[in-house]
């Protein structure tokens, strides 16, 4: 029997899903929002961060995943979010959220001072264990999702692949989009070998991630 390149985590067995659950179980909060290196939190705890392409659903994954409603706050308007947000979660564990990339009309000079800080964040962040790379389930992995994955690959921060709004998908067109997925993943060394299937609304996925967070500590 053939094994895929770049399987689908498969569901924790117990254990690993109460130990997700009680780390998720603590509070979380938003700490703050940075725009310069000087101004990042203390490096006193693990962090993990997630990044993605503007309307990929990270506000939404990062506010199921803590169970908190409105923790991290959706922009209707698409790469309004220009800053590093830091939130706790319990007293061991910063969630980071990276600005999203993708997005339309910013400005030239904005763009490059969000990737200088990007660039520099992750190659400068000693307590990042994993970032977690956002791919929509309906578009696939785009050139600009290409692009973060080789920032990482040079940054040399292992990195996950995260499908999101996975019920908004067929079945058979599922599949192309992991066919797809994998292919890309496949280019990349720092890649994480296993993809995460989630869906922020119906809770698909959430404690699985949850259950792989938990075992970065």
């Amino acid at each position: 029997m053939t094994t895929l390149p770049f399987p689908l985590a498969e569901d924790p067995d117990e254990f690993a899903q109460e130990r997700g659950r009680k780390l998720f179980a603590g509070p979380s909060e938003f700490v703050k929002g940075v725009v310069a290196m000087n101004g990042l939190p203390a490096p006193d705890r693990l962090e993990v961060c997630f990044a993605g392409r503007s309307n990929v659903g990270k506000s939404s994954l990062i506010n199921a995943l803590t169970g908190t409603k409105g923790l991290a706050r959706a922009s209707n308007t698409p790469g309004r979010t220009q800053e590093i947000n830091f939130f706790t979660q319990g007293p061991e564990l910063y969630l980071v959220d990276l600005p999203g990339y993708g997005y339309a009309n910013a400005p030239v000079k904005v763009v490059e001072k969000w990737q200088k800080l990007l660039k520099q964040y992750l190659s400068g962040r000693q307590t990042l264990r994993r970032a977690f790379v956002l791919i929509d389930s309906r578009h696939g992995v785009k050139p600009v999702d290409d692009e973060i994955m080789k920032l990482l690959d040079t940054s040399a921060v292992t990195f996950q692949c995260v499908l999101t709004k996975a019920d908004k998908v067929k079945a058979k067109d599922r599949e192309k989009v992991l066919e797809q997925t994998r292919a890309a993943l496949s280019k990349h060394p720092a890649a994480f070998p296993e993809i995460v299937l989630t869906s922020s609304e119906k809770g698909d996925g959430i404690a699985t991630l949850r259950s792989i967070i938990a075992h970065l500590e």
